[in-house]
């Protein structure tokens, strides 16, 4: 039976990718890094991810070892506390390189869980 609160972090990680994705639909690189709303909009996306994967189980995480977590559950502390240094291409790579495997692992968990 899956737990609550692992179901809910994976859905919000999900939730948060599906969100990255349609504020970069159909923006280039330089586009994005000249939208702010975007930037801004993705960037708290990322905020929420991080922080989410934070609440998954380390049998979990162990099973996905190929994704960086403890990165992603770092990046948080980037994003709040030294958002001046948050550019806006770290953020696109994020959601161009980072994210479709992440996605994957968590759909997977889903689907696993049954949640």
């Amino acid at each position: 039976m899956p737990s609550d609160p692992t179901s809910r972090a994976l859905r919000d990680i999900l939730h948060h990718i599906d969100l990255a994705e349609s504020f970069v639909e159909g923006l280039d690189r330089e586009t994005f890094k000249a939208d702010l709303r975007a930037f801004y909009a993705v960037t708290r996306c990322l905020e929420i991810i991080s922080e989410a994967s934070r609440r998954l189980p380390n049998e979990l995480k162990a099973r996905h070892s190929a994704i960086s977590w403890k990165q992603m559950a770092d990046a948080v502390n980037v994003y709040r506390h030294d958002y001046e240094d948050v550019a806006a291409q770290l953020v696109w790579e994020t959601v161009q390189q980072s994210l479709p495997p992440l996605k994957v692992v968590v759909e997977t968990e889903i689907r696993r869980l049954g949640a």
